[in-house]
């Protein structure tokens, strides 16, 4: 039994082919009492449009190609859910690729994606390989989501605005009395920003000499690695500001098989506030980085970019807002 077909659903509703493909397409030059015929034989014949048809008709796929850095990442899980309810809205689908594959197989996603002619390409994250995605911006809509880098022409960056949730997380810690402070620090420009926020508050406060960088991977393991080492010097810090959730979780580990009660002992503090952060057996304090709202002014900024894509590039950040839990208090020295 062959499918329905759009002259199925013209007979039905006693309609023109045209008139038709307009009820589809949501125009409303169609009179409610045809529209409603149209529909009506639509659901009653089960039917269905031809994707590539309808995209060989109107030069469109209505498809995004999104190049996610890190799939284990849970920010970037609710970034693409503020970036998929947008696009939906406006009736596009995302096409999901893994820029970790991406560098391990040594191929180039973004052909990929221009090869199947997407409407448009979102890089999620920093991605390695930036001119890959320099030759697929002269070819397609492109925006960088959730990160500050490769800053290239006519392509949007979107993120959260990284110095100002540094500085929130930083003087947070000091505002309960913290002085040694260190900083499990990430990579890319991101981390780079939030490194230099943190030093930049804490020499502010006159504390240059007992802040403590520790470089760390985004990982948990790495989280945990740093935490260990800083733990195991003399003059250890009192309170750990890390990258992100997951480096956070990896140091509240550290703590607890050292021996030391968080934040009785030692004071925390996460990024991104991931649900994570939110389980209640951890309870992170942490920077809300606004992960659905990016993804959302990432939509929006592809769809402009769509509309005009020769308008002048532009960087979107959304503010963070710092949300206190259970893992910071004021030092154990400062307490009577």
């Amino acid at each position: 039994m062959r499918p329905p077909t759009i002259r199925d659903v013209a007979e039905r509703a006693g309609v023109s082919k045209s008139l038709v493909s307009l009820v589809l397409r949501g125009s409303d030059q169609v009179r409610p009492e045809k529209r409603q015929a149209v529909l009506a034989a639509v659901e009653e014949l089960g039917y269905r449009p031809n994707a590539a048809a309808r995209s060989l008709s109107e030069r469109r796929t209505r498809t995004v190609g999104v190049l996610l850095n890190d799939m284990r990442n849970p920010w970037f899980v609710e970034l693409l859910d503020g970036l998929n309810s947008l696009l939906h809205a406006h009736g596009l689908r995302m096409l999901l690729a893994d820029g970790h594959l991406n560098l391990r197989l040594g191929e180039d996603l973004t052909r990929a994606f221009t090869d199947l002619r997407v409407d448009g390409l979102i890089a999620v994250g920093t991605l390695p390989g930036p001119e890959a995605l320099r030759t697929a911006a002269t070819r397609v809509p492109t925006v960088v989501a959730g990160a500050r880098e490769p800053v290239l022409p006519h392509v949007d960056l979107v993120a959260n605005d990284d110095q100002l949730g540094a500085r929130l997380a930083t003087e947070h810690l000091i505002a309960l009395g913290h002085r040694r402070i260190a900083h499990i620090a990430g990579q890319g420009m991101v981390g780079e920003l939030r490194r230099r926020s943190f030093e930049t508050v804490m020499r502010e406060h006159g504390l240059a000499d007992t802040a403590v960088v520790e470089q760390g991977d985004l990982t948990e393991e790495g989280g945990y690695r740093a935490t260990v080492r800083l733990l195991s010097t003399g003059e250890r810090p009192t309170a750990v500001f890390a990258f992100n959730d997951i480096a956070c979780v990896g140091a509240l580990s550290a703590a607890e098989e050292l021996g030391l009660r968080v934040p009785h002992d030692l004071s925390l503090v996460g990024y991104d506030n991931t649900y994570l952060a939110r389980l209640r057996h951890l309870w992170l304090t942490t920077v809300d980085s606004a992960g659905h709202d990016v993804g959302r002014r990432a939509a929006q900024c592809l769809l402009d970019r769509i509309a005009d894509p020769a308008r002048p590039a532009e960087v979107v950040l959304s503010t963070p807002v710092l949300e206190v839990r259970g893992t910071t208090a004021a030092p154990r020295e400062t307490r009577t």
